[in-house]
């Protein structure tokens, strides 16, 4: 695998563990993602303890406590830990229907379950401002379909924290410069750029640059995880 130069950067965090800001966040901010309840039921319906499980996945119980009560957003590595951990999905912290979306009168013919309009997307807010947007239109246990978006200064996780789960991974950038590293290759993705990788590689992602980073991302098979 050819390794391609990259200006990494570490940003600083106020706190936490795999790079969460734990401060308190704008309520609004968090509308549509809402997923700390969904991953509080499941953890309970396990009968796993809040601290049992910040044991576990190696970070504290008061961040566990707010990311259940939605005061923090997850990073993606946490996430990923948090649903392989209590045995779920990426799909299923999703909510199958955003509450901040505008009720929309649709003609019989679209009401097929086909279609995810912009409006109608389930959204997932994580730490340093990523926003992950779904667009299949409901969950689907054998494929992440993402839009995602990286602001400036954003990454997946903090750089002595890769992440690592079941699946494939096949990210494509519309725009904005992201860095990838897998396993010990770093690569510099432009606009128009592809990557596929395997999931289980250690691997990071941040945005490179001063222009946010938007990017279709698909993950198969990670629900084959056997830690799921």
């Amino acid at each position: 695998m050819r390794s391609y130069p990259v200006q990494s950067r570490s940003f600083p965090t106020s706190g936490g563990d795999y790079g969460e800001t734990v401060t308190t966040t704008d309520h609004r901010s968090l509308e549509g993602s809402k997923v700390g309840s969904r991953l509080r039921a499941e953890r309970e319906r396990r009968g796993v303890s809040l601290r049992e499980l910040a044991r576990r996945i190696g970070v504290s119980p008061s961040l566990v406590s707010q990311i259940e009560l939605d005061r923090v957003n997850p990073s993606v590595s946490t996430l990923y830990a948090l649903v392989t951990e209590l045995g779920v999905t990426m799909s299923d912290v999703f909510a199958d229907e955003s509450p901040t979306a505008p009720r929309v009168v649709r003609e019989k013919a679209e009401h097929d379950g086909l279609v995810a309009t912009p409006e109608m997307r389930s959204v997932l807010h994580l730490a340093s401002g990523i926003r992950w947007e779904r667009l299949t239109p409901h969950s689907d246990p054998e494929v992440e379909f993402l839009y995602v978006v990286y602001p400036v200064g954003g990454e997946s996780c903090s750089e002595d924290a890769l992440v690592t789960h079941g699946g494939r991974e096949y990210g494509y950038v519309s725009s904005g410069t992201l860095g990838v590293r897998v396993g010990f290759d770093e690569y510099v993705l432009g606009a128009g750029a592809s990557i596929a990788f395997d999931s289980s590689s250690p691997h990071r992602l941040w945005t490179v640059g001063d222009e946010p980073v938007r990017a279709i991302w698909v993950v198969i098979g990670r629900a084959a995880d056997p830690r799921t």
